[in-house]
């Protein structure tokens, strides 16, 4: 080894025999050849390939599907469509059914203990979970997985959390597609959980077939706390947490509920509102929900009550979605951009009025 590589530290005797014992020993590297940066590319699913695995009950392939339909971006939704399109035919067959109520009334506890229960009896369970998005940074926590772990765990139930996007009534603006593409999938009951009570929960109605209020004791005024306006949409009424000692309070709540339903128009004729008690908890009154559910479905499918009011929806549906892009297509063109930034500087300065500048706006926009 050369001289000039060795390094002495500066404590190293500079006389002796034995100098080279003292040294650190410095070696050249060698240069390595450049690596190139591998770069992997995702595979696109085709058309054909998504609609024949939601056909065949693919989850991986079922939630790529959903992804395209709930996506706002202009390259997937002729893509989403077509397969909406294509999978019309294997829709309609299921039992679809809303869930909403007060927070902490337990909705995610019961729709988990629901639906092992109708996975153990040979049902196929579709959950369609909607969270609530945050009007600061639009984003969600989709934690809904999480709360239903046995039910994940199920062969037969398929969990989907989805961002509710601003849209009002606490559910998400595609999730009528969506739960078209879980009917094609094979699934016969449909859970739709909403963020959950409020004014606008009506839009809930317009989706499912059954719509029920999961509510608890102890809520204080339950005719303030629960509006009326809920009740009026109500199919079902179930009093949860109906165990130990508030197996008592939930049975006078019952009857508190049963006399405030007769006070009101049913929401689906001919039917009479069941209102009982339920502890997801230990599994209790489950069965006999399903059971009213059954009923439901004999009871409106033989009065033509069932097939009504899905086309009425299938025409709720049309108008709302004609509003969604004209919204969408009057905030994306770019002249409207530049129009509505300008009147709302002279709204801000107070040189024009919110009403007359909507005016302007409309017709530069119908005149292109």
């Amino acid at each position: 080894m050369m001289k000039e590589e060795m390094k002495r530290p500066e404590w190293v005797p500079t006389d002796g025999e034995n100098q080279d014992a003292f040294a650190t020993t410095v070696m050249k590297g060698t240069l390595q050849p450049k690596r190139q940066k591998r770069t992997f590319q995702k595979r696109t699913v085709s058309t054909e390939e998504l609609v024949e695995g939601v056909r065949n009950n693919n989850r991986t392939l079922l939630a790529q599907a959903i992804t395209l339909v709930e996506s706002n971006a202009a390259k997937h939704h002729q893509k989403a469509q077509e397969i909406i399109q294509r999978i019309l035919p294997d829709t309609g067959n299921s039992i679809r059914i809303g869930i909403t109520g007060v927070p902490g009334a337990g909705k995610s506890t019961f729709i988990e203990a629901f639906g092992t229960m109708l996975c153990e009896n040979n049902h196929k369970v579709a959950v369609l979970a909607v969270d609530p998005s945050s009007t600061l940074t639009g984003g969600s926590i989709l934690g809904d997985k999480t709360r239903m772990e046995r039910l994940v765990q199920q062969e037969h139930a398929f969990v989907r959390p989805s961002p509710s996007g601003g849209a009002l009534g606490g559910v998400s603006r595609r999730t009528r597609e969506t739960m078209l593409l879980c009917e094609a999938a094979g699934y016969d009951v449909i859970l739709v959980e909403t963020v959950g009570v409020g004014q606008s929960e009506g839009m809930v109605r317009d989706m499912v077939d059954f719509f029920l209020l999961l509510s608890l004791t102890g809520a204080g005024d339950e005719l303030q706390g629960i509006k009326r306006g809920i009740l009026e949409l109500a199919d079902g009424i179930l009093i949860n947490k109906a165990d130990g000692d508030n197996r008592v309070r939930a049975l006078q709540t019952v009857g508190l509920y049963s006399q405030m339903s007769h006070l009101f128009q049913p929401a689906t004729v001919g039917w009479e509102v069941h209102v009982g008690t339920c502890s997801a908890l230990y599994y209790e009154g489950l069965e006999d929900f399903w059971n009213e559910i059954k009923r439901f479905e004999t009871v409106t499918k033989k009065s033509g009550i069932f097939t009504n009011r899905r086309n009425k929806q299938k025409r709720h549906w049309l108008y709302s979605s004609i509003r969604d892009e004209l919204e969408q297509r009057f905030f994306s063109n770019p002249a409207m951009k530049q129009l509505l930034s300008r009147y709302e500087h002279d709204i801000m300065n107070g040189t024009q009025t919110v009403t007359k500048a909507v005016m302007q706006l409309m017709e530069n926009y119908e005149n292109k």
